[in-house]
């Protein structure tokens, strides 16, 4: 393998290459060696999700950093984002979550955020990429003993958390009267979810709560939403949310115990600010799997919406390039800039219920500000991949189906950043003829590069 970062961060199953404990070492060792500061004792937070395998690799991560005489402090079952916001309160040289976020439990990752609570850029992540497959990190010179790091936990990173997520809801406003689902994925959003929104004054139901770790995200939480969204609806509450198992996505169910995606969640939330002229620019930041009802919907009330590639990552990057407060995922990452420097699923749900409470009206009606478009996905494995742009007769195929779908119509094509697939999405007004497009499309690529259409 050539390479270890993929859009975010190192992923794949606990003791298998490269989530190893011998790689992990060496992530700690050269994140260390990155990051370590020459005018002050240095320090990096290290935070995980629920897994058995997390353990493991942050005892392999620590004694990497520790050896190189940078001090470890260790916050323990932690959201994502409250890992970045640790890591800039406690001013540390760099944060580091041990989390697959979304994936089965026998999976891990392993994610970086610089001093300043953002991921690191592409050129740092090859920086450490380099020292440790080059073998380079072995020639390094090593601490003395007595100047080996330590490690130590902190006992109130959660409670420190808790009082910030609090402070980013609307002082003026009350969530007494709220009855509030939260399905917590049996992940790291399993403590701090719940007492954040029954200290605001809500009524909880909680579910998704007890993780043993195998049972992250399993048949629950964010990617499996339906289960919320039936609590919804027998216990007659305002509102569910679910969190996946690193909590930095969230889906929402109204009232009625429908679904809404992040895209309605982003047209909920910019509509308003549009109306209350906070909409820095008047530009939202999603990506090309946004769906085509979402800029519409921005572009009837006077706004814009910026498009970049799939990864929340990408997202930041061109909120903060562009000076956008508000962007993020069709899958839940929503970034809110003004108060977070990354996805935070919980910081967005108080978003999104500030907002209902703002206006008084359900969710059921806040959805309307958005028409869902038709979208279709194929997935093209292939067996030679190439740019589609290297083969004329695909430019030409793909020009041609976009002018049969007109101005209200997307054709986007995007090769997988972990497998051998291109990803055909086709959305449209005309349920019958995106089918038709998207599959004469893959069948297209398919036919010059190999593979089988699924």
């Amino acid at each position: 393998m050539d390479k270890l970062f993929g859009t975010d961060g190192i992923r794949g199953i606990a003791n298998e290459w490269p989530m190893t404990t011998d790689l992990a070492m060496k992530v700690g060792f050269s994140t260390a060696h990155v990051f370590k500061s020459s005018h002050r004792r240095p320090k990096i937070i290290i935070g995980k999700d629920t897994r058995l395998s997390g353990y493991m690799i942050e005892n392999a991560i620590t004694a990497g950093i520790c050896s190189m005489g940078v001090d470890v402090l260790l916050v323990g079952p932690l959201p994502t984002p409250g890992i970045a916001f640790i890591t800039t309160s406690m001013r540390a040289d760099a944060g580091i979550v041990i989390s697959a976020s979304h994936n089965p439990f026998e999976y891990n990752g392993i994610k970086i955020f610089a001093a300043d609570g953002f991921k690191l850029p592409d050129d740092t992540e090859r920086h450490i990429e380099q020292l440790i497959l080059s073998g380079e990190i072995e020639r390094l010179s090593r601490p003395s003993a007595s100047e080996i790091g330590r490690a130590r936990r902190i006992d109130d990173a959660q409670g420190r958390y808790i009082v910030y997520l609090k402070t980013t809801f609307p002082r003026d406003l009350s969530m007494e009267g709220l009855k509030l689902v939260i399905d917590c994925a049996h992940g790291a959003s399993y403590r701090v979810a719940p007492t954040v929104f029954e200290e605001l004054g809500a009524e909880v139901i909680l579910t998704g709560n007890n993780p043993n770790g195998t049972n992250i995200n399993q048949d629950c939480g964010s990617l499996h939403p339906e289960h919320m969204a039936a609590l919804v609806r027998q216990h007659g509450a305002n509102a569910g949310l679910a969190f996946d198992g690193d909590a930095d996505r969230i889906i929402v169910a109204d009232e009625k115990g429908e679904i809404l995606d992040g895209d309605q969640l982003m047209a909920i939330c910019a509509s308003h600010s549009l109306k209350k002229k906070s909409l820095n620019k008047n530009t939202l930041v999603a990506t090309v799997m946004s769906n085509l009802g979402l800029e519409i919907a921005l572009r009837k009330q006077g706004g814009t919406l910026l498009r970049t590639p799939v990864g929340d990552r990408y997202v930041v990057e061109c909120m903060r390039k562009h000076d956008c407060n508000i962007g993020g995922e069709q899958s839940g990452h929503l970034i809110f800039l003004d108060c977070s420097t990354t996805g935070d699923g919980i910081l967005s749900a108080l978003q999104v219920l500030a907002v209902m409470l703002r206006e008084n009206r359900p969710l059921s009606e806040l959805k309307r500000v958005m028409e869902h478009f038709p979208q279709t996905l194929v997935n093209v494995p292939v067996t030679h991949r190439r740019s589609i742009d290297e083969i004329p007769e695909l430019v030409l195929l793909k020009e041609k189906l976009e002018k049969r779908l007109g101005e209200e119509g997307r054709l986007v094509i995007r090769p997988s950043g972990t497998e051998p697939v291109f990803r055909v999405m086709v959305e449209g007004s005309d349920h019958d003829l995106i089918h038709e497009v998207a599959q004469e499309m893959a069948e297209n690529i398919q036919k010059y590069m190999g593979g089988d259409v699924s």
